[in-house]
């Protein structure tokens, strides 16, 4: 008789318990919650509202951080070391950070001939991503010790003339018994009369906008008789025309860089002088009366 096959059967597999937990998934959510925020903090500091301002904090406090292990003594000067201008009483400087760290008591109390320094044009930027590394010290200081003080930004011409306003805006904070704000135009850049002229005259609208005041336009004295001369006649005019006894009869201006080799206390290194012309009470007439901006 045939004999049956007997199948054995498995023995069900038990499932051991895994000794290891399991960790709990990240909730998506507050990861990209955190990412928007870092997000809006990143797009509101380098906006173009906040971004001029970002850059002038950061610049000037690197350089206060490097000057910290800067001991240098300042120059003491008898004299001013230049041929200065006959017929005019109030006179002045402009510096930038090629001067490099000033000591602004020692500017003020420099008298020779009755020649002291009255005011200071100070740079501030430059296009639109420039700001000059000693521009704060220089404000804040010049302004402490009674000098009459001034900004000035310098105009790139291929650069928007609005953004530059704005930049330059957001990194000076004009106060009444300031001079007004100033452009230094000096190039061309290739471009044209026709296309340079609508460019300027977009910052300078801005400028004036913005603070209810008629900015200065600085140029050299060729680059006005090329470019602007009976362009911006209503504007305060400041040129540069060196080494000379006198400008032109018929050139109106408000300031003349006479010199880029004057020694002053206080400042290492040569520095422009200026003469204002006119008397205290013209440039009192001129000074920012209220603040705007």
């Amino acid at each position: 008789m045939p004999i049956k096959k007997t199948i054995a059967k498995k023995a069900p597999i038990r499932k051991v318990a895994s000794t290891t937990r399991r960790k709990p998934k990240k909730k998506a959510g507050k990861s990209w919650k955190w990412r928007i925020i870092l997000l809006l903090i990143v797009a509101l500091v380098f906006s173009p509202f906040y971004y001029g301002k970002v850059i002038k904090t950061a610049v000037s406090t690197s350089r206060w951080f490097r000057d910290l292990f800067v001991f240098d003594e300042y120059p003491h000067y008898e004299k001013f070391g230049i041929r200065i201008p006959r017929k005019y009483i109030i006179h002045g400087i402009d510096v930038s950070s090629y001067q490099q760290k000033i000591d602004w008591e020692k500017v003020n109390a420099m008298e020779n001939s009755g020649v002291k320094i009255s005011f200071a044009f100070i740079k501030a930027t430059e296009g639109v991503t420039l700001v000059d590394s000693y521009f704060q010290r220089n404000w804040r200081e010049s302004k402490n010790t009674g000098i009459i003080r001034g900004a000035y930004h310098y105009f790139k011409p291929k650069k928007s003339g609005m953004w530059q306003a704005r930049f330059f805006l957001q990194t000076v904070k004009t106060e009444a018994g300031d001079l007004p704000p100033v452009i230094d135009i000096e190039e061309t850049a290739g471009l044209t009369k026709e296309e340079l002229i609508p460019n300027l005259q977009e910052f300078l609208i801005e400028v004036e906008k913005r603070t209810k005041t008629k900015p200065i336009i600085y140029t050299s004295y060729q680059f006005y008789k090329d470019h602007l001369k009976g362009k911006f006649d209503d504007y305060p005019i400041w040129i540069a025309h060196y080494y000379k006894s006198k400008l032109a009869e018929n050139l109106k201006w408000n300031f003349w860089q006479h010199a880029d080799n004057a020694h002053v206390d206080g400042i290492k290194g040569r520095v422009d002088m200026n003469v204002f012309n006119g008397e205290e009470e013209d440039l009192s007439a001129l000074l920012v009366q209220e603040v705007k901006n």
